[in-house]
């Protein structure tokens, strides 16, 4: 089934208007949504077959949807996180492993080059990621290293004017298709990783940079996720981001944007399902009446649109705070864990309504409940994150006690 033919289906944002969002965020909204189901829609289906086509992200670009977070000075609008993740959400309904590949380069990979770049970095290696023109990557987790950052294993070793980089980088999305990456490297062996580790600007034409494999996935088969490797790898001293040992921190700011961003593709990832198993049980009929009025199917329209409409406002609470330059860790962690969670209840609740239906390629349903599987995992894994909760719960109630 076309995706522009479940836009019939009341969208929830439409009646949260006034309390939510700014009549310019709900005018752009409508923008992106237009865009999605002219540029996107009709090819959803299609580039699930992989990989998505470069050209799409030129379009986005050229769009303006790869810089709404980034200062204008380098291609940007400079709207904000709330507005990125506007982008995040509309795209994601119509595919979300385009989008994934989409924020990989431009929140993953840009957010770090825009925040602790200087101005030639920026204009050389950024400018073109907004345009579209080029993509980015972020590298961070590796073969033995996911959730335990402090814990990796890749380094770079000064040489003159250069760092000699070495080791591997796994399910890096856009890795095998990226221009540039943000590779994180621990420099500083002598010290605990948190102060010993930085970041560099790496042009993945360098010589040493190679790609082991593409990983064949369970969902977003848009999108290209790979295992790299770095071997003798020189970078100028030039492609260092921010300054030796600031890499930890420059690694955790980008995870609060990140996660906050993931939430708003998880909304996506669910809000389709929803629409079309609302659609749905209106229209099929069994025992003589539409299948919406037995409370075992209603009662799962009530709990995905409870989860759709609390999930995204905890994801623009996450926005807005971090627009104000504010600690977002907990609210984004927060955000991120209900939101991707709940999308995998709601794709999953979505194909028992459709029945048998859902379970087919008829319906998207079935590539949706496989993208939003991932979203758990990436990005910071649901467990790691509770783990992130309750340490800045317990923080700030130790904080309290001490007045």
């Amino acid at each position: 089934m076309k995706l522009q033919l479940l836009r019939s289906v009341i969208i929830m944002v439409d009646y949260l208007s006034s309390t939510l969002w700014t009549d310019d965020e709900i005018r752009f909204r409508e923008e992106v949504r237009a865009f999605g189901q002219k540029e996107i829609a009709p090819v959803a289906d299609e580039i699930d077959k992989g990989p998505y086509p470069r050209d799409l992200i030129r379009k986005i670009g050229q769009a303006g949807y790869m810089g709404v977070h980034h200062e204008k000075e380098v291609g940007g609008s400079a709207r904000g996180l709330s507005y990125e993740i506007i982008v995040a959400e509309e795209l994601s309904s119509i595919n979300g492993g385009l989008d994934m590949a989409r924020m990989a380069s431009a929140t993953l990979y840009g957010m770090p080059v825009s925040k602790f770049g200087t101005d030639e970095q920026k204009k050389k290696y950024l400018t073109p990621i907004i345009k579209g023109e080029k993509i980015g990557c972020i590298g961070i987790t590796e073969p033995d290293v996911g959730s335990d950052t402090a814990g990796m294993k890749t380094k770079a070793e000064k040489d003159g004017d250069e760092w000699v980089l070495n080791g591997e980088k796994k399910f890096i999305t856009n890795g095998s298709v990226a221009d540039y990456m943000c590779a994180f490297a621990v420099t500083d062996p002598s010290v605990k990783a948190k102060n010993g580790m930085s970041a560099f600007i790496v042009d993945t034409k360098s010589d040493g940079f190679s790609v082991v494999q593409d990983h064949e996935l369970l969902g977003m088969k848009s999108a290209r996720v790979s295992w790299l490797k770095f071997e003798d790898v020189r970078i100028l001293s030039d492609m260092l981001l921010g300054e030796p040992g600031q890499g930890f921190h420059i690694l955790m700011d980008e995870l609060d944007s990140e996660r906050t961003a993931i939430a708003a593709e998880a909304i996506g990832y669910a809000r389709t399902p929803y629409e079309i198993a609302v659609k749905y049980s209106n229209e099929r009929e069994q025992f003589g009446r539409p299948i919406r009025a037995f409370e075992g199917v209603s009662f799962k329209i009530s709990d995905m649109a409870m989860k759709l409409e609390a999930g995204r406002a905890l994801t623009l609470m996450a926005a807005r705070a971090y627009d104000r330059d504010e600690n977002i860790t907990k609210l984004a962690s927060i955000a991120k864990l209900f939101t991707t969670e709940s999308a995998i209840q709601i794709t999953n609740d979505a194909i028992q309504i459709l029945g048998g239906a859902g379970y087919t390629t008829d319906y998207p349903i079935e590539r949706f409940f496989r993208d939003a599987r991932l979203m758990t995992i990436g990005g910071g894994t649901a467990e790691i994150l509770r783990f992130l909760i309750q340490r800045e719960v317990f923080k700030e109630f130790d904080e309290l006690n001490k007045l």
